[in-house]
């Protein structure tokens, strides 16, 4: 999760688009490099220990966008597939 966190800071989408499951990743991603995320906060995990094969990571996301600020909270659902953790998608509430 923190990784995928550190791509969208340096906008690194290939990263992101490699860390997404085939099966539920879209065919391209489009990061604004006018959004700017500026902190990342936890809340709750759920499995992905080193037995768990799925995990889930609920987490709150600062950015900014010009003068506008906010924060994304989202739940997102993770899978290990051949000692890889892939994301499957989120819930953004």
């Amino acid at each position: 999760m923190r990784s995928r966190y550190t791509a969208f800071v340096t906008g690194d989408d290939r990263y992101l688009f490699d860390t997404w499951h085939p099966g539920t990743r879209p065919d391209s991603l489009d990061l604004d490099p006018a959004q700017r995320w500026t902190g990342l906060e936890i809340l709750a995990t759920e499995g992905g220990g080193e037995e768990d094969a799925r995990g889930i990571v609920e987490f709150r996301a600062s950015w900014s966008f010009g003068r506008e600020r906010g924060a994304l909270h989202e739940r997102s659902r993770f899978v290990r597939r051949r000692e890889r953790w892939w994301y499957l998608d989120g819930a953004v509430s």
